[in-house]
């Protein structure tokens, strides 16, 4: 059976968080979690600073399923089955050892599947004191007065054939980032309730839908009922990339990309419990997470009550909705998910003016018909009504010339490169050599002035108004006063 439960699925990463659970459900402050290299007798321990445990609590804790996942749990308890000290230790290791400190007393009992099958597998044999070469793990609580040890060893599902220092130290990596996202709620903060550690560095909080960026755009929180108790949902959309630094951009990306972290977040008691999945939501069919829609986060707040209803499973990394919030949060997702293409399509550009607040005039135009949709130059954009109003007989030569840009837009080519790429090609002289902005920019502005007749100020007003001279107010804030027009 114990072999059998190893198979569970547990990551290190997902392995690790269980037990900090456990931490966290007994008052712990600081959790330290030490990777130590030394090949095959390469350990992992995670020591606390909880309440800790006496010989019979400890005796309790650790028996598979030693309460029933039916009753209730305490508000900061985060633990449901019973299991998830047994189960998540041994999907890494053959020998668990916890040692807890209660009172000034010291317990410490393990498991040893290699004795438990040399003899037979007949009885659950739980051993007393640590292993022969490993009585040092009983004095790493010594200076303390409570506190709880757990330590693997004879780490087979962990140091499986190959396995070098490097890729300890690159395991460590991913740790890091799993347990900066799962328990950020909880080391948020100016007064952490929790500090993690990772070999004596902190692990730093990894907040998801970066809601200190002046960009990010964030629905109301909303909370309704459900039979199994309140559920709370925030919408989130993240800043575009061209509105965030090199390093933020990277940090926001998560522990596994743009693209995969997109979705619901859900969490129970602040615990995270799913980073980045749209739970099988969709119209007809399931969404996909498509480049379009990386932007998009969705915070979901469930009770301790909520686990049978949401069909949280051992390993607390999965989650299912229940049917009487589908659509409700079907419609809060599709929101958020036409927010987030926009923003992404527009490299979070605005659509009306910084100060008027008025429209802006878009040169590009999409047209929705029975057949599809189709791209068309928009003629009132003061670019294209320039030469129109200039060209006389030419005008026809120029709007077929239009016609033909529009026919050859190379859509295809540009889904690839945004695909491939992972972001929307440039547009909007952004990264191109500023003399050429200005350039076109002075164009437009003697046009407008010297021969439609406006003056300086409303010259300047309708660049404004006018894409994509928008997004450059103070380049056109310092286009000079020009004479008006001779009559």
């Amino acid at each position: 059976m114990i072999e059998a439960l190893r198979g569970l699925g547990y990551s290190t990463s997902t392995a690790l968080a269980d037990l900090i659970d456990n931490s966290v459900a007994a008052g712990a402050s600081q959790v330290d979690v030490f990777f130590t290299w030394a090949g095959a007798a390469s350990r992992v321990i995670i020591a606390d600073n909880g309440s800790g445990m006496t010989a019979d609590q400890l005796e309790k804790a650790m028996r598979l399923g030693d309460r029933s996942p039916l009753e209730p749990r305490l508000p900061g308890d985060l633990g449901r089955f019973g299991l998830g000290l047994k189960t998540a230790s041994f999907s890494q290791c053959r020998r668990l050892t916890v040692v807890s400190r209660r009172h000034g007393t010291t317990a410490c009992l393990r498991w040893d599947l290699d004795e438990i099958a040399a003899a037979g597998g007949q009885d659950w044999e739980l051993l007393e004191g640590p292993a022969p070469g490993s009585d040092d793990l009983l004095t790493l609580l010594a200076s303390t007065g409570h506190g709880t040890l757990v330590a693997w060893e004879v780490l087979d599902r962990l140091l499986t054939p190959g396995f070098r220092e490097q890729d300890l130290l690159d395991l460590m990596d991913r740790v890091e980032r799993h347990l900066s996202m799962v328990f950020h709620l909880y080391m948020e903060g100016l007064r952490p309730r929790l500090r993690i550690t990772l070999n004596g560095s902190r692990v730093k909080p990894w907040d998801p839908f970066m809601t200190d960026h002046r960009d990010t755009w964030s629905s109301p929180e909303e909370r309704f009922p459900s039979s199994s108790g309140p559920v709370t949902v925030q919408a989130h959309v993240l800043p575009h990339k061209d509105r965030l630094d090199a390093r933020s951009y990277e940090d926001a990306a998560g522990p596994d990309g743009w693209t995969a972290q997109q979705g619901f977040y859900v969490y129970r008691q602040g615990r995270l419990l799913l980073g980045g999945s749209w739970l099988g939501l969709g119209r007809g069919r399931s969404w996909t997470k498509e480049e379009a829609h990386r932007l998009a986060r969705i915070r979901v707040e469930i009770g301790n009550a909520s686990d049978a209803a949401w069909k949280i499973d051992i390993r607390k990394s999965t989650a299912r909705l229940p049917v009487e919030v589908r659509s409700k949060l079907t419609a809060l997702a599709e929101d958020t998910r036409n927010r987030a293409r926009r923003v992404f399509a527009w490299r979070g550009k605005t659509l009306t003016g910084r100060v008027s607040g008025q429209p802006v005039v878009q040169a590009w135009a999409a047209i929705h018909n029975s057949d599809g949709i189709r791209y068309r130059i928009d003629e009132h954009h003061p670019a294209v009504a320039a030469v129109l109003q200039q060209a006389d007989e030419l005008a026809p030569l120029v709007r077929a010339m239009l016609r033909v840009v529009e026919e050859t837009v190379p859509v295809q080519r540009i889904w690839l490169d945004t695909a491939e790429a992972k972001e929307t090609p440039r547009t909007g002289f952004t990264a191109g050599p500023p003399a050429e902005l200005h350039q076109v920019l002075d164009v437009m502005y003697r046009n407008l002035v010297r021969r439609r007749g406006l003056t300086s100020s409303e010259a300047r007003q309708r660049l404004l108004l006018a894409e994509p001279f928008d997004a450059y107010p103070d380049v056109v804030a310092a286009l000079p006063d020009l004479p008006p027009i001779e009559t």
